[in-house]
C-alpha cells in the first residue's frame, strides 16, 4: 500500500528570501511610479524659475506701495490690498478700462471666428493646390510679428501720409484728413482690423482642419432633402465641430483680452489718449510711465487672474473632450 507523503514543510532558510523579495518589489513599484516625475523634474523646475517665481514677486509688488525710492533704498513699504482697493474704487477701471478689454474682446474674438470660419468654408471648396497656395498666403498674416502689423496699420490710417484718407477724399467723402486715432471708436476699430487680421488664419485653418473630417455623404443626403448652406451648416457642420469651435473661441478670448501691442504702439495708446486704456496698457503705463511699480503690480494681478480663469475653462473642457 502506498502511502501519500506530505510535501515537505518549507524550512526558515527558504522562507527567509521572501520579504526581501517583496520588499525590492515594493521598491521597484515606487521607482517605477517616481519615474514620470523624475524625468519631469527638470523641466518643472525651469518652469517654476522662469514663469512661477516672477508671478510671486509680482504678487509681492502688488502688497507694497513700490517706486523710485523703494528700488533706490531696497526699503519695502508694505500697504496690504492698497493698490487692490485704490484699483477697484478706480472710476477709470469700471468706465474705460473694463469696457475697452472686455468689450473689445467680445467682439475681437467674435468677428475673428466668424472671417476665419467663412474663409475655411471657402478653402474647404478649392482644389487640393489652390487651397495649399491660399492657406500658405494667409499664414504669411498669422506669422507676421503683432508690431509690424499695428504699423502697417497706423501708417493705412495716418491722418497726413494714410491710405485710407487719400482714398476718402478722393471720392469726396471727406474734405479734410481725419485723424481716426483721436476718437476711442475708431481707435478702437483699426485696433480690431489689426487683431483680425493677424488672428484669422489659425482660426481658418483649424477650423479647415475639422471641416475635411465632416461626412459629405450627410451634407449630400441634407442637400437632396432640400437644406440650404444655411441649414446645413447649423444642423450637421456646426454640431460636428463644437469641439474645434470651442478651443479656437477660448484660445482667441485668451489672445484678444491681453492685446498689448496693437493698442499701446498706435497714437495716442501708450496714456496720451486716457479713453482707450485697457487693463494691459494702464498696468504698463501706471508702472513705468508713473513709476507705481505696485500699483501697476496689482493691475497685472488682476489681469492674471481673468486669464487663469479662462485658462481654467479651456483645461476642463480639453480634459471633457478626452473622457468621451
Amino acid at each position: 500500500m502506498s502511502m501519500v507523503q506530505a510535501p515537505p514543510l518549507a524550512t526558515e532558510a527558504e522562507n527567509s528570501p521572501a520579504p526581501v523579495a517583496g520588499g525590492r518589489n515594493r521598491r521597484g513599484l515606487s521607482l517605477v511610479a517616481a519615474r514620470p516625475w523624475l524625468l519631469l523634474a527638470p523641466g518643472l523646475i525651469i518652469l517654476a524659475v522662469l514663469m512661477l517665481w516672477p508671478l510671486v514677486q509680482v504678487f509681492i509688488y502688488s502688497l507694497q506701495d513700490y517706486g523710485l525710492r523703494q528700488i533706490n533704498t531696497g526699503e519695502n513699504n508694505w500697504i496690504g490690498l492698497g493698490n487692490y482697493v485704490e484699483a477697484l474704487s478706480d472710476p477709470t477701471l469700471w468706465t474705460v478700462v473694463l469696457p475697452n478689454t472686455v468689450g473689445f474682446a467680445a467682439v475681437a474674438v467674435f468677428v475673428t471666428v466668424a472671417v476665419g470660419t467663412l474663409v475655411a468654408l471657402l478653402l474647404a471648396r478649392l482644389s487640393t493646390l489652390w487651397r495649399t497656395i491660399v492657406s500658405s498666403c494667409i499664414m504669411i498674416a498669422w506669422a507676421m510679428p503683432a508690431v509690424t502689423g499695428t504699423y502697417v496699420w497706423t501708417f493705412i490710417f495716418d491722418a497726413d501720409r494714410g491710405i485710407f484718407n487719400a482714398v476718402l477724399k478722393d471720392l469726396g467723402l471727406i474734405d479734410q484728413s481725419v485723424n481716426w486715432f483721436t476718437n476711442q471708436w475708431s481707435f478702437y476699430a483699426i485696433v480690431l482690423l489689426n487683431v483680425v487680421h493677424h488672428g484669422f488664419p489659425f482660426v481658418a485653418i483649424t477650423v479647415l482642419a475639422g471641416l475635411l473630417g465632416v461626412s459629405k455623404e450627410m451634407l449630400e443626403a441634407a442637400a437632396i432633402d432640400g437644406a440650404n448652406a444655411w441649414t446645413r451648416f447649423w444642423r450637421i457642420t456646426f454640431p460636428t465641430l463644437r469641439p474645434v469651435f470651442a478651443v479656437v473661441i477660448i484660445l482667441s478670448t485668451i489672445w484678444d483680452f491681453k492685446v498689448f501691442a496693437q493698442v499701446y504702439l498706435m497714437p495716442g495708446g501708450s496714456g496720451g489718449n486716457r479713453a482707450v486704456l485697457n487693463l494691459g496698457v494702464w498696468s504698463y503705463v501706471e508702472s513705468f510711465g508713473q513709476n507705481r511699480y505696485g500699483f501697476g503690480a496689482a493691475l497685472a494681478v488682476l489681469l492674471t487672474l481673468v486669464l487663469i480663469g479662462i485658462t481654467i475653462v479651456y483645461i476642463r473642457f480639453l480634459m471633457k473632450e478626452d473622457e468621451l
